[in-house]
């Protein structure tokens, strides 16, 4: 046995339960089922646990049975049967006269209802996006694959600024930049097929990909097609020919279903963008433009005409009859004159067109993977009309298709979304983005300012974590994606510069001077380790940097990657394959000024990472017995970093007394796996 000191009361350290497999089995449920649930204490410590069952009212206790137990710990155990309504608990760990409340945030008292753990019969995660190795593609800036489908410079006006093809594929980006065209499309990530999956990629978001005149196309243009600007276009002529003629809106929607169908042959699976609380004014529900007034065969547009029957699809301030044709009074989101709001609460005919969007491209012949959702917060007027769509929606979706997926772009408090009945979970800002730039740079996420009290701040990062994931059910935290950057924000190596600056007052060189490779490389071991789906945005991965939007939409650097980045992003991808960082559960270990450290645990694999975010070399003495590591147990090192490199050498270290003395040097990462479990991935110890 590890001697631990004189124990006089609970010992805290080791108490522990989660929503994973070790700790509730099955994970999700349905309602009638049996779930076993199960809770770890240290070794003949304490008297009793209570499994404590709540509702909003009230409140049962019932005491759980110790079933076995080994060298360091006891494990106690219940059974319980759920209905149809979620269930909610919490433990109780007596000793004596002393108590203590366990629950999500751990052995931190009773913090209120959000902060329990819960089960919800019937909310089920798609399988294969928990854990899922995503890449986000920016469609017109990935790979040009056909350049007869390229926007044409002049091909039309947008925001009074011609179209522009760019026919330099390493021209900089410009400040106003939405109507240049670098010509990337679907073709071009056809091609590159094989390096996604040679990187380990298991799924890709597409950013918009739907008729749109922006190269970002969250100004929707027509819901029902694939632009022929990514896909094919059969028929040529102006803009208005090339975007809104059923050939070649016919011959697109095919390109993109055999598109999903090579990608599905390759292993890969395919999300898309939904932009459902705002569209664009060229929407030919619309029509500011007149795009389709011209080519005709299409209903006037609620700009073109009082009578139109899209007229209820927006909001209009002036409602008299002579404010047609070009009533410009429609309700902006964020006063943008391209980004008219849907007004779904007068339109029930608006809600159910939406809802057919939706079921249409997860079911045949698309049979795309999923949806990410545009500001799914902000749809709607109203909270309660905002929750009674998304309730909808997912009806719709899941039962065209049970295995897509359904996540949101949301900042803030996810909470009332994640409750089984709305969104399967979201892009991770709060609880990994966020919390992971604060403790790497300093930097805020667009690089627009410092925070010196949170760079480096261990105690800060953990608090943000746990209190942010507690908006989450367990298979929504393992379904997040976690990102470092993407189309919103600087790239992560930009931040690591830690200098506060945009596009327009920096310049673009100044986004790639002073990186520090140490901290980005700590960043990419984070994410392949943190519970959740990583999701690399195209070029991260190659070294690409950029200040935020559109800095961050640079075309992907084809000849010119950072070749050591590259290969240790493959690496990463690999060892986050492992089951430990796939599923496992996760334990802080320790938390310090510019030092962090942090345990993975599933069945018999445990795995744990020391991050050194400082200038100086650090030394820590970690308690691996926490992660049940004995002093027999080897763990090994699979992976270090530093500011120059990464080496995978292995390491192998032997705990003493159940800690392990750790030497961290500035700006580096380590890895370390107890290999005495499933070893099915060896080969990762000769990469």
């Amino acid at each position: 046995m590890i001697n631990l000191g004189t124990i006089k009361g609970i010992y805290k350290e080791a108490l522990f339960s989660d929503g994973t497999a070790d700790y509730r089995t099955p994970v999700e449920c349905d309602p009638g089922d049996r779930v076993r649930i199960r809770f770890r204490t240290l070794k003949d410590n304490v008297d009793k646990v209570l499994f404590i069952k709540t509702d909003m009212n009230s409140e049962e206790e019932v005491a759980m049975q110790k079933v076995s137990s080994d060298e360091l710990f006891d494990y106690y155990e219940i059974g319980t049967t759920v209905g149809s309504v979620p269930v909610c608990y919490y433990f109780e760990v007596l000793k004596g006269e002393e108590h203590c409340i366990y629950s999500r945030l751990g052995p931190e008292g009773n913090l209120g209802h959000r902060f329990y753990f819960t089960i919800t019969p019937g909310f089920h995660v798609p399988e294969w996006m928990q854990g899922c190795v995503m890449y986000q593609i920016f469609t017109d800036r990935f790979r040009n694959g056909d350049p007869s489908n390229n926007v044409r410079t002049g091909e039309y006006s947008y925001l009074e600024r011609s179209s522009e093809e760019v026919t330099d594929w390493n021209a900089p980006i410009d400040t106003l930049d939405v109507g240049r065209f670098y010509g990337g499309d679907l073709q071009g990530v056809l091609e590159k097929l094989p390096y996604l999956k040679a990187l380990g990629v298991e799924a890709i978001y597409l950013n918009p990909i739907f008729v749109s005149p922006s190269n970002h196309k969250y100004d929707c243009q027509d819901y029902e097609h694939i632009d022929p600007h990514y896909t094919v276009i059969k028929k040529d002529g102006d803009y208005d020919c090339r975007t809104a003629d059923p050939v070649n809106l016919e011959a697109s929607d095919q390109f993109f279903a055999d598109f999903v169908k090579t990608c599905h042959e390759a292993g890969i699976r395919v999300i898309i963008d939904g932009v459902f609380n705002h569209c664009g004014s060229f929407n030919r529900m619309m029509d500011k433009a007149g795009i389709y007034q011209r080519i005709g065969g299409y209903e006037p547009g609620a700009y073109i005409s009082p009578d139109s029957i899209y007229r209820k699809y927006f909001r209009f301030e002036d409602q008299r009859r002579e404010a047609w044709p070009g009533n410009d009074s429609y309700e902006k989101w964020w006063g943008n004159d391209t980004l008219p709001k849907l007004n779904y609460e007068e339109s029930q005919e608006l809600r159910e067109y939406i809802l057919s969007i939706g079921k249409k491209w997860v079911s045949a012949p698309y049979g795309v993977d999923g949806w990410r959702l545009d500001v799914a917060a902000d749809l709607g007027h109203s909270e309660a009309y905002n929750h009674d769509f998304w309730r909808a929606y997912r009806k719709a979706v899941k039962e065209a298709n049970p295995e897509a997926v359904i996540f949101a772009e949301h900042y803030g408090d996810a909470y009332p979304w994640l409750q089984g009945d709305q969104w399967d979970t979201i892009m991770n800002y709060d609880a990994f983005m966020e919390p992971v730039t604060w403790f790497l740079t300093g930097m805020e996420k667009h690089s627009d300012f410092y925070r010196p009290d949170l760079e480096g701040n261990g105690r800060a990062f953990f608090d943000s974590m746990k209190r942010a994931q507690c908006a989450m059910q367990t298979v929504s935290v393992m379904s997040a994606m976690n990102e470092l950057s993407n189309h919103d924000h600087s790239r992560f190596l930009t931040r690591t510069n830690k200098t506060i600056g945009r596009l327009g007052d920096r310049g673009s060189q100044a986004a790639s001077e002073n990186l520090n490779y140490g901290l980005f490389s700590s960043a990419v071991v984070i994410q392949m380790t943190w519970p959740g789906a990583p999701a690399i945005y195209y070029g991260d991965e190659a070294g690409l940097c950029g200040w935020t939007d559109p800095d961050n939409r640079r075309p992907y650097p084809w000849g010119n990657e950072n070749h050591q980045v590259l290969d240790f992003h493959t690496y990463m991808v690999s060892l986050h394959k492992h089951p430990v960082f796939r599923r496992g559960s996760w334990k802080e270990l320790y938390a310090g000024r510019y030092l962090i450290a942090y345990g993975r645990m599933c069945g018999k694999n445990i795995a744990f990472v020391v991050v050194n975010a400082g200038d100086c070399t650090q030394e820590v003495d970690l308690p691996l017995w926490q992660l049940g590591i004995t002093d027999d147990m080897t763990v090994t090192r699979v992976v270090k970093t530093d500011i120059n490199r990464y080496n995978v050498g292995l390491h192998h270290r032997a705990a003493r007394n159940g800690m392990l003395h750790c030497i961290m040097e500035p700006y580096s990462a380590k890895v370390y796996i107890n290999w005495a479990g499933d070893e099915h991935n060896i080969q990762w110890r000769d990469p």
